[in-house]
């Protein structure tokens, strides 16, 4: 059985950027953890929402709970991909996970605004 880590690989890496930044310290951790998956589910599939009953039910949290740190989360993702130069820990975590073993997740991008999850 070959399991595919994307998933968990992607909301490491951006569970992992969040540590960079101190505007993330006013959100519990439980919710910045439940924020990456949410992201990263969508991230992985925008066929469908990222958030169901399930998740619900064991993290606590609505969708809409997520939205603010979603969107932050969002927000410094895309500051990774654009301004590695200048922030040379995002760049770090960057390249860490574009790496093969991480299944180069640092690079998947989403065509959809993240916004309209939450309308």
């Amino acid at each position: 059985m070959d399991r595919d880590f994307s998933l968990e690989f992607l909301a490491n890496y951006l569970a992992e950027l969040t540590l960079l930044d101190y505007g993330f310290l006013k959100f519990f951790p439980s919710r910045i953890a439940a924020s990456a998956v949410f992201l990263a589910k969508w991230t992985l599939d925008q066929m469908s929402h990222p958030w169901n009953q399930t998740l619900e039910h064991y993290t606590n949290y609505k969708a809409l709970e997520l939205k603010t740190v979603v969107l932050e989360i969002h927000r410094i993702q895309m500051e990774a991909k654009e301004d590695a130069t200048t922030n040379l820990s995002l760049k770090a975590i960057r390249e860490k996970y574009s790496q093969q073993k991480f299944k180069s997740v640092a690079a998947l991008s989403f065509p959809k605004p993240v916004d309209t999850l939450f309308l």
